[in-house]
Parts: C-alpha cells; sequence; structure tokens
C-alpha cells in the first residue's frame, strides 16, 4: 500500500478513536457538570470529528489508487486541521467558557469546505 494511503487511514483511524472517546467523555462525565447549551456545543465538536476523521479514512482509501495526487494530501491535511481548529475549538469552548475561542471555529470550517473540494480536485484530475 502507497505512504499516503496508510498515513491517511491511520490517522483517520486514531482520529475516529479519539472521537469515540471524547463523544464518550461529554456524555457521561460532561452532561452534569455543562449547561445544556455548552453539551451542545460539545456534542457539535464530536459530530464534526468523528464525520471528518471518516473523510480521513476514505482520503486514504483514494489515496491507493491515487499516491501521487497532490490535491488529495492537501485534502488529507486540511481535513485533519479542520478537526483540531473546528473540533478542538468546541471542545474548548464547552469546558472552559472562553467566547474567544470562538473566533478558532471559522478557521477550522474553512479547512473542513478546502479539504472537501480538495477531494473534489483531486477525483476530477485523476
Amino acid at each position: 500500500m502507497p505512504s499516503p494511503a496508510k498515513l491517511f487511514i491511520a490517522l483517520g483511524a486514531c482520529a475516529a478513536a479519539l472521537g469515540v472517546v471524547l463523544g464518550a467523555f461529554g456524555a457521561h462525565a460532561l452532561r452534569a457538570k455543562l449547561s445544556p447549551d455548552m453539551v451542545a456545543v460539545y456534542q457539535t465538536g464530536v459530530q464534526y470529528h468523528l464525520s471528518h476523521a471518516l473523510g480521513v479514512v476514505a482520503i486514504g482509501i483514494v489515496a491507493i489508487h491515487l499516491p501521487g495526487s497532490a490535491p488529495l494530501k492537501w485534502a488529507g491535511w486540511l481535513m485533519l486541521a479542520g478537526i483540531v481548529l473546528f473540533s478542538g475549538s468546541l471542545y474548548l469552548l464547552a469546558l472552559t467558557g472562553a467566547r474567544a475561542l470562538g473566533a478558532i471555529t471559522p478557521f477550522g470550517g474553512a479547512a473542513f469546505i478546502a479539504a472537501w473540494l480538495a477531494f473534489a480536485w483531486a477525483a476530477l484530475s485523476a
């Protein structure tokens, strides 16, 4: 298997595992400690985290067939950056209440959008 494929499949699987851990933590340890609004913020982070972790796995699977695709590699890194920036900022916002962290979230969303567009570009240019 080409190394970009291995890398993105492994990173996506690890991101998915972390998403499950964080989701369980939120459901069991945080629900009683956070306001309903902050639980919803946290759950949004988990939802995007898990769905984009699967996106990273998908990028890895496609990389088996397109190992040299620069747009595909960009898609993988942008999707991982989106998980960190978007979901990470929501996790921290929910846990700390620091509203300033909300300013980071749109950068993560933009990374997700760019990742999906780069994924499409990779598919169309293959």
